[in-house]
């Protein structure tokens, strides 16, 4: 039975004599274009560089020479791999009426061999037949990413931030453990608030104070969590204001809401899988919300 937003193949009937396929694989200095033209027997590659109106007039040129083998171009499929450019090229093409779709990186499969050549070309030859297998309906080529719009990137950052910022906490934590475990403390917890106070009063496992180098950059490190903890709280604060500002409005907070009153699940939970759900090939459903909880 066919899914709703499935992205996993085409659903719409692949003309391959109609339709005008580029991909492109791009890297930061760098923009390697492949296509594939109808009525044209090579299989054209151009190295660009990062400038999507250059983009467009090879596309268009494209367009033009398939046109002119007498063929009746009626479609142009652009396809790129997610990576560190986001979203924005695709958003630029869907404006200009081209046919734009982003690859989702791990669906791609790759050879397995452990000395795989690789370079930008090989990628493009990959990204093309994987995107023509994609075209024609077929399933195990690969599956694309839902383009959301600037907004939606927006409503994601809180979360991302949080989420960095979590980690950065818990390594600074650990590398003061680890600092203190090397002279033979082990029971000091530096989230404490009277942290600084206590660290000037310890001493090692020999019965020594803590050398000035050492409790130098223990007191950095502390300082580090503070601000870390500073702004992981003045997130939370603006999504708690965010939630309430909008009680009684439709939308993603309204979700955040619904899905905060399952036991067991807090607003951090409820956010993270709505904004990870709430704009992917699926909505937040009962099997969605289990796999991501």
């Amino acid at each position: 039975m066919p899914q709703i937003n499935d992205l996993s193949r085409s659903l719409t009937v692949f003309e391959q004599d109609r339709t005008l396929v580029v991909v492109v694989e791009v890297s930061l200095s760098s923009w390697l274009v492949g296509g594939v033209l109808p009525g044209v027997a090579r299989q054209p590659m151009k190295k660009l560089g990062p400038d999507k109106d250059v983009l467009l007039a090879l596309i268009w040129r494209w367009k033009d020479e398939a046109s002119r083998s007498g063929r009746d171009i009626r479609r142009v499929c652009v396809a790129y791999e997610a990576g560190r450019d986001g979203f924005w090229l695709a958003r630029s093409l869907l404006e200009h009426g081209i046919e734009t779709y982003v690859i989702h990186s791990a669906s791609v499969s790759v050879s397995r061999e452990q000395r795989r050549a690789k370079t930008d070309r090989l990628d493009t030859e990959l990204l093309k037949r994987t995107f023509l297998g994609w075209l024609r309906g077929e399933r195990g080529h690969c599956s694309m990413v839902a383009i959301p719009t600037i907004q939606e990137e927006d409503a994601r950052r809180p979360n991302r931030e949080r989420e960095k910022l979590v980690g950065d906490r818990t390594r600074v934590i650990n590398r003061i453990k680890a600092t203190l475990i090397r002279f033979g403390i082990r029971t000091f917890k530096p989230t404490l608030r009277k942290a600084e106070e206590r660290l000037k009063e310890l001493h090692t496992a020999e019965g020594v104070p803590l050398l000035e180098n050492t409790r130098a950059e223990l007191l950095r490190d502390i300082a580090r969590l503070r601000i870390i903890q500073e702004q992981i709280k003045e997130i939370e604060q603006r999504r708690l204001c965010d939630l309430e500002a909008s009680s009684a409005k439709p939308g993603p907070h309204a979700m955040v809401r619904l899905i905060a009153r399952v036991v067991g699940i807090g607003i951090e939970t409820a956010d993270m899988l709505v904004m990870r759900s709430c704009h992917a090939t699926f909505g937040i459903d009962k099997r969605s919300l289990a796999t991501r909880a």
